[in-house]
């Protein structure tokens, strides 16, 4: 039975009943009441249980004593990469799962996947291409560019989408020529990295960069750092016009319960972890961020 992916909805996997092999599908609307959702995987007995990064940051902080989460088998991330504070997170929650921290786009879903028998050892990384994909990394002009290079992520395989519904000239951004005579390949617009190993490491999405003193700061690195910081649960980082820098860097940032931290603070701490640039120059604590309903941070609302 292969882990299920989260669709409109989140979606959890349990035996199907009766004879044969199967599974069921139990389909929630959305995280918005997360003890709602677990009484689901309680009483249905979830095997599999699918989520994003901002749905585990919410879990994290939750009392789950009072669920039996034992029979949850994997446990797979899309969306955004998992940092290694969610993945802690996740090994506490469900101590008898495998984790598969995993990375996809709308485009061609799931994309790569980190064996959870090397989740310890490649942390940081968004792993290794799914069956039947290959992926590599270009520059600006479509060359391939060596290991420890960022660049853009170009996909192919079994995944990869036919084109966006009646948006030919959108589908030629996306999808361009690849090896074989016919065949077409997803340019993702997400910045990347491969190692040595062909591991992969997800630095944000091309239309996230921003260009703050010269030079080109990615958000997803930003807010790593941030969630480093003791006492910072979520965190997002945008660009916003500045006269002098171009575009400052703005961070969003919800604290955990019972953190007590301020702007100044969490300014300070990333001085720590990340180049003079990349520094946010303002830091705004606030209760919650704007969310899909699967979720993932809107950050259009930030902006």
């Amino acid at each position: 039975m292969a882990p299920t992916s989260l669709g409109p909805s989140p979606a959890m996997a349990t035996p199907a009943a009766g004879r044969g092999q199967g599974s069921r599908l139990v389909l929630e609307r959305s995280f918005t009441f997360p003890a709602q959702v677990l009484q689901q995987v309680v009483e249905q007995a979830v095997t599999f249980f699918p989520g994003v990064p901002t749905v585990f940051s919410v879990l994290a902080e939750l009392d789950l004593g009072v669920y039996d989460l034992s029979r949850i088998r994997a446990v797979t991330n899309t969306a955004a990469a998992l940092h290694p504070k969610h993945i802690q997170a996740l090994k506490r929650i469900f101590p008898a799962a495998r984790i598969y921290s995993m990375y996809g786009l709308t485009e061609c879903k799931r994309v790569s996947y980190v064996p959870p028998e090397e989740l310890d050892r490649k942390i940081d990384s968004v792993g290794v291409p799914i069956p039947n994909t290959e992926c590599w990394i270009v520059d600006e002009q479509g060359t391939r560019l060596p290991p420890g290079q960022v660049g853009q992520l170009v996909v192919r395989g079994a995944t990869v989408m036919r084109g966006y519904w009646e948006k030919p000239e959108q589908t030629a951004r996306k999808l361009k020529p690849g090896p074989l005579p016919g065949e077409q390949v997803l340019w993702t617009g997400d910045l990347c990295r491969m190692d040595e190993e062909g591991y992969l490491y997800f630095v944000g999405r091309m239309d996230d960069v921003i260009k703050s003193r010269g030079e080109k700061v990615a958000p997803k690195e930003v807010e790593a750092a941030l969630l480093a910081i003791g006492g910072v649960r979520e965190a997002a980082v945008v660009g916003v016009a500045d006269d002098f820098l171009g575009q400052a860097v703005k961070a969003f940032v919800v604290l955990e319960a019972g953190a007590v931290l301020t702007a100044n603070d969490i300014r300070r701490a990333s001085q720590a972890r990340l180049e003079s640039f990349m520094v946010p120059k303002y830091v705004e604590i606030v209760g919650s961020l704007p969310r899909t309903d699967t979720g993932k941070i809107k950050k259009t609302g930030l902006r």
